[in-house]
């Protein structure tokens, strides 16, 4: 097959890998409009059960991601002056720089046959009428896709809170979820490593706090000198650095969840950020872009059709990741209702934050809700006497649910 990638994100550079290794006669080309070595965020995280995953897809890739990244087996919630350390088995997180992910997969693509072509915008599919197959891994305001917004249907849904993504010369050695009170309202950070020398720093608090605090006009430096004061304790003294192209102010966000009816039409297919988005607190975007890669390599060489393997794609692949996508939205929910949690004893705040995904916890008072999980687990553990450990939650970050990536 001739095959055009759009967009030169982990989703295409994935995907124009796994059909390398199933078939290097495949024809495929990476068209990325930024040039070589540029992109956005600071560190993306996935757990450990993406690594495996990714060792049995290719292992060449995944053993240099791992020897790139940073880990961590920690949890702490700080609240007040209180450190609260998780006691649930939340696993083993990973984090590294999403410019390191990318040279990686970029060098890894090209070692196999795949050319990229950067400072290449494509903006229609018409520009690629001689490939038997588009990708778009454009990302959420991917222009294939928008082009044919209704056959997708498209709808994008935006959350309450305002968001920055920062990061900063603060080394978090545990993934830290720092809480601050202020007189306008509850700030809050998600803090983790994903390099010797750097954390990324995510800053999410409600409208009303934002305005009260004036950082919705602040520039760049107060905006910062604030934020560096709230988490004071947090940085020991370190600085907080924002993106190149920011430099005009922080650049705060409202989250925005887009989904697609379907993810694919005639011969151009959606991939990632394109197709779907999960709110940042589960930490499941860069999984769940390559499992969408994975699945398609599987789709396409499963079949003889190319309409009977994208339809395959597109039905297995939203059946198997309709959990991720909804505990997406009750975790990000949870962050929106902050008030009614923060002040619960640390214990039962901090085993709340790692339930944040329970389609029932925002219908239960929180207190109650806690009294039950403790009595289920008592339970559970008066059945489990004799038998063999369970291996418990996938971590405060995942809906607990393999995405079943898959390769040939």
């Amino acid at each position: 097959m001739k095959i055009a990638c759009v967009g030169g994100g982990p989703a295409s550079l994935y995907f124009s890998i796994l059909m390398k290794r199933v078939d290097p006669s495949h024809v495929i080309t990476v068209h990325e409009r930024n040039p070589a070595g540029s992109t956005y965020g600071w560190g993306v995280t996935y757990w450990g059960e993406l690594l495996n995953d990714l060792h049995g897809a290719d292992p060449e890739s995944a053993c240099t991601i791992e020897k790139n990244s940073v880990h961590w087996d920690r949890w702490e919630v700080h609240v007040h002056d209180r450190t609260t350390v998780a006691t649930e088995d939340w696993g083993e997180g990973f984090g590294i720089g999403r410019h390191q992910l990318l040279d990686i997969l970029t060098e890894r693509a090209r070692s196999l046959g795949v050319h990229i072509e950067f400072e290449h915008e494509i903006t229609d599919r018409g520009e690629l009428a001689d490939a038997d197959l588009v990708v778009a891994g454009d990302g959420v305001n991917s222009l294939l896709r928008e082009r044919h917004t209704d056959h997708f249907g498209s709808e994008v849904t935006v959350g309450r809170n305002v968001y920055v993504w920062l990061g900063t010369t603060k080394v978090f050695r545990s993934f830290t979820f720092t809480f601050v009170e202020t007189a306008h309202g509850w700030i809050w950070c998600y803090g983790y490593g994903f390099s010797k020398d750097h954390s990324t720093c995510v800053i999410e608090c409600s409208p009303t706090t934002w305005k009260g605090l004036g950082l919705h006009q602040a520039n760049r430096a107060d905006g910062l000198a604030l934020l560096e004061k709230l988490f004071a304790d947090a940085l020991d003294g370190h600085p907080l650095i924002t993106q190149a192209h920011t430099e005009d102010g922080t650049h705060w966000l409202n989250f925005r969840t887009l989904t697609n009816r379907t993810w694919y039409h005639d011969n151009l297919v959606l991939l990632g950020d394109a197709a779907h988005t999960t709110h940042y607190s589960i930490g499941a975007g860069t999984a769940l872009a390559l499992g969408d890669a994975a699945f398609l390599v599987n789709a396409l060489h499963g079949e003889t059709e190319l309409q009977t393997a994208l339809a395959r794609y597109d039905r297995e692949r939203q059946a198997v990741i309709r959990l991720s996508l909804r505990a997406a939205r009750y975790s990000a929910r949870w962050y929106e209702s902050l008030p009614r949690y923060v002040g619960l004893p640390p214990e039962q705040l901090i085993a709340l934050l790692g339930q944040r995904h329970s389609p029932l916890l925002p219908h239960v008072p929180p207190r109650l809700y806690y009294r039950l999980g403790q009595a289920a687990e008592q339970f559970r553990s008066l059945r489990n006497r004799g038998r063999r450990p369970d291996p418990g939650p996938h971590g405060p970050n995942t809906p607990g649910q393999s995405d079943e990536m898959i390769t040939r």
